[in-house]
């Protein structure tokens, strides 16, 4: 191997030329995604001209779209490391060094893989920096620079948004029903959207006047009206009305960051009034605790799906009393409604369920291993109370209890809970149309 001597403090010693390998690294800035793009192509096509003027040797090219504004979370960048530790590369080409670190950790790393002479030269299109103190130096110099920008702009943006938000100024993305101005000289303000304002100031009102639940709202919106989003122009889902409708925006005023305490005065147009904000969250409560009430788990629900619109199948509970004091509790399934709000699936009585489930018991296909273990832990427990309570030590077997029939007796006599597992053994899919069960 070839040697080369340098001074070092009056001494001459000789070390080896290293054949130098490269690997070309390009990670994207923080500009919008489409000109990020474009910025990653440019890199590194300039930086394989300065390869090929040069002469340098690329054995690979790596690029990462992860920000280097935090230690240890590019997980092409951790890769270039262990691949230098293992001597795939001994050289790093970047656009500039910030392209390369903008922390403290990462810096470290790079300069720690220099001083063990495993990382002998980064290059960018305008400097080079060896293992040399001065280099070193230089290129942590350059990082530590890129790292102040970085924590300028953070605190630069925050204070930013917190004189906007001060001028009354929302700095999000406008709700729905409201649009944000394009003018630069209107940053940040809000005005009302001519299409769907009036939509959003009539949704509340149908909630706290005519005391309509959400989801009758919802399929307004969406059936009736085929209400949009100006966002990506999608259907509201009814978790995104119940959030609307929570939105003190609509009425003028404003959280910011939320859930932080600090409210201010939105300089936008009202929707809606504050009496009538007041109102659709009294209203909401008292929808969420009558659905809280009504929304109790059954034994099918959420196991079954409308065969007729691909809704969710769900359940009512009806209590009558007789005149001799005898009282009777009736279950009934129903479609949601969620996929069309005039599906005629009707409902069906759960001991309905319950004979027809038991009827296709003989001619589906169980999961026959789990029904084997859920047997064999109630053996198991038959045995133990035999033992312990009765003293009886007479043997259960297993192959002595009918699997079909055992689940007979879960859809007759089992809790809720046992139904639900029963029916989790089913390997098709379970459809309810016309009041009748079937599997897909």
């Amino acid at each position: 191997m070839e040697q080369q001597t340098f001074g070092l403090m009056g001494n001459m010693v000789a070390l080896p030329i290293q054949k130098m390998k490269y690997v070309l690294y390009s990670r994207k800035s923080t500009e919008s995604e489409e000109r990020q793009i474009l910025s990653i192509d440019s890199q590194i096509k300039e930086m394989l001209r300065l390869a090929e003027r040069e002469g340098l040797e690329i054995v690979d090219i790596r690029r990462e779209s992860h920000s280097a504004k935090d230690s240890g979370q590019r997980p092409v960048f951790k890769e270039i490391l262990e691949d230098i530790k293992r001597g795939r590369f001994n050289g790093i080409l970047a656009w500039d060094a910030s392209r390369i670190s903008r922390n403290a950790g990462d810096l470290g790393s790079i300069v720690d893989l220099m001083d063990q002479q495993l990382l002998f030269q980064i290059r960018t299109y305008g400097q080079t920096f060896s293992n040399s103190p001065n280099e070193k130096f230089l290129l942590m110099i350059l990082c530590s620079q890129a790292k102040l920008e970085n924590d300028n702009k953070s605190v630069n943006v925050k204070r930013g948004l917190r004189t906007r938000v001060e001028m009354g100024l929302w700095p999000c993305p406008a709700p729905t029903g409201y649009l944000k101005e394009n003018r630069m000289d209107r940053k940040c303000q809000t005005y009302i959207d001519p299409d769907r304002g009036h939509i959003i100031k009539e949704m509340f009102e149908k909630i706290a006047y005519d005391k309509v639940s959400c989801l009758k709202v919802y399929h307004w919106l969406k059936f009736d009206l085929n209400f949009r989003t100006s966002y990506g122009k999608k259907h509201l889902s009814l978790g995104n009305i119940n959030l609307l409708l929570k939105n003190t925006f609509y009425y003028g005023e404003f959280e910011y960051p939320r859930k932080s305490g600090n409210w201010y005065k939105g300089s936008h147009k009202p929707l809606i009034t504050k009496e009538l904000y007041d109102q659709v969250q009294a209203q909401l409560t008292r929808q969420v605790t009558r659905t809280e009430f009504n929304n109790r788990e059954f034994a099918f629900t959420k196991l079954m799906t409308c065969g007729l619109c691909g809704s969710g199948i769900t359940a009512d509970e009806k209590i009558k009393k007789q005149m001799n004091g005898n009282v009777h509790r009736y279950v009934y399934y129903a479609c949601t409604k969620s996929k069309d709000k005039n599906c005629k699936c009707g409902y069906t009585n759960e001991d309905e369920l319950i004979k027809q489930f038991q009827e296709l018991l003989d001619k589906i296909d169980l999961d026959e291993i789990g029904m084997k273990e859920k047997i064999r832990t109630e053996v198991e427990r038959i045995k133990s109370f035999q033992r312990s309570v009765l003293g009886d030590t007479k043997q259960i077997k297993i192959k002595d209890v009918d699997i079909r029939n055992y689940a007979k007796y879960i859809l007759k006599e089992g809790s809720d809970l046992e139904k639900r597992e029963l029916l989790g053994c089913f390997k098709s899919k379970i459809l309810l149309k016309n009041k009748v069960i079937s599997l897909s």
